[in-house]
């Protein structure tokens, strides 16, 4: 009954939704108190005041056809105001037919691959990279193609462009990035520029956790820097909506197809499903979609628990943004120390999940109490793998 493709995607489901599940069994064997859940990027915070008290008004305003259908890609009038914000930002002449107003920044990235794939079609990812982007492009008949990046994680053009053939289709860039926490330099994204150039690439620039960045850093604009930049972004991390799925797409003006982007893309959002993004917090992220969540409470927990597992032994290098640790395992096999880490109560999410074996990744969406009261497991943990 169940399809070969979908038996073949559960049998190698990601490895974060799997220790996620891992970790629900174990706080019932052994009480919440005692397991450290690091695994799922599930913002602990609350979203900012302002956020809510927007959603409050225009939910009792109850204006004439809020809860009704609109053209598939979003209201005309947020999608200007949407448009409007990354002219201003970028510099680039962005207009309400440059954006699609989408569920999520993963209803973004699916569009644009359904839209713009056919059977065999590649879609160059960087590793490590999020793992749910292989079931995306697989999903609407595409090929992935892994393309290692150097060892500070920065995108490598010469191995981008020894990997380009005529079927290339795509390029997904993430920066901030998940796991590694890499944030592109303008010189990175200029060099991804170059390998492009005098292609008809496309690169995907998915960026939910532009806001969230270390250290009074700045993140580069990637489509004032790579002409064919297609944005998939959403408020889920920004803003602590995760469960909103709320977001947009959005085509440069410097791509020339992008009227036929648009139409396409509008149609496959219809045919996918989605058919609109959520009426209400469109109107709420056209008011409050510059809102922030504070950024110190995640840097306060960076600091702490790099500081900490550096103290014991773990070589981990400080993320530069999103809110992810990528630290090295002490023993060659990642699932293995995962296994190790599980016994003492922690859970982590192997890099082998994320294409690159040899590291795990923390989630820091966890209160700072938990970071404390898990540096002794983690001691105990690295002992234990020395020991072998």
């Amino acid at each position: 009954m169940i399809s070969r493709n979908v038996s073949a995607g559960i049998e190698r489901a990601s490895w974060i939704r799997r220790m996620f599940e891992e970790g629900a069994r174990l706080k019932a064997e052994r009480g919440a108190e005692n397991v450290f859940d690091f695994t799922l990027g599930n913002p602990e915070v609350q979203p900012p005041g302002r956020v809510i008290e927007v959603l409050k008004r225009v939910a009792a305003e109850n204006r004439p056809q809020t809860h009704g259908y609109m053209p598939n890609a979003g209201y005309p009038q947020v999608r200007e105001i949407m448009a409007r914000r990354l002219a201003e930002r970028t510099g680039l002449p962005y207009a309400a037919g440059h954006v699609l107003m989408t569920v999520g920044a993963a209803g973004a990235i699916n569009t644009f691959l359904k839209a713009v794939l056919d059977p065999g079609d590649e879609v160059i990812v960087l590793v490590p990279y999020f793992p749910e982007y292989r079931f995306y492009i697989e999903n609407h008949g595409g090929r992935v193609v892994e393309v290692e990046t150097t060892e500070n994680f920065d995108p490598d053009p010469a191995r981008i462009a020894a990997a380009l053939t005529p079927r290339t289709k795509a390029l997904i860039l993430n920066s901030p990035n998940n796991p590694t926490g890499a944030v592109y330099s303008a010189a990175a994204l200029a060099g991804v520029e170059a390998a492009l150039r005098g292609t008809a690439v496309a690169v995907i620039s998915d960026e939910p956790y532009r806001t969230l960045v270390f250290d009074g850093r700045e993140v580069p604009e990637t489509s004032a820097v790579i002409a064919r930049t297609v944005t998939a972004t959403s408020w889920s991390k920004a803003q602590a909506l995760a469960g909103e799925r709320i977001g947009y797409l959005a085509f440069s003006p410097r791509i020339e197809e992008a009227p036929a982007l648009f139409d396409a893309c509008a149609f496959a959002h219809r045919v996918l499903g989605f058919v609109n993004a959520p009426a209400i917090w469109q109107w709420v992220e056209a008011e409050a979609g510059d809102e922030c969540v504070d950024v110190a409470p995640y840097q306060r927990k960076r600091d702490l628990m790099a500081g900490a597992l550096a103290r014991i032994g773990y070589d981990v290098t400080p993320p530069a943004g999103a809110f992810y640790l990528f630290p090295k395992s002490p023993i060659p096999d990642d699932i293995a120390f995962i296994r190790s880490l599980l016994k003492e109560g922690v859970l982590a999410v192997p890099g082998s999940g994320f294409g690159r074996g040899g590291y795990f990744r923390l989630s820091l969406t966890v209160p700072i109490e938990t970071i404390e009261r898990s540096v002794p497991a983690f001691e105990r943990a690295l002992a234990a793998a020395r020991g072998k």
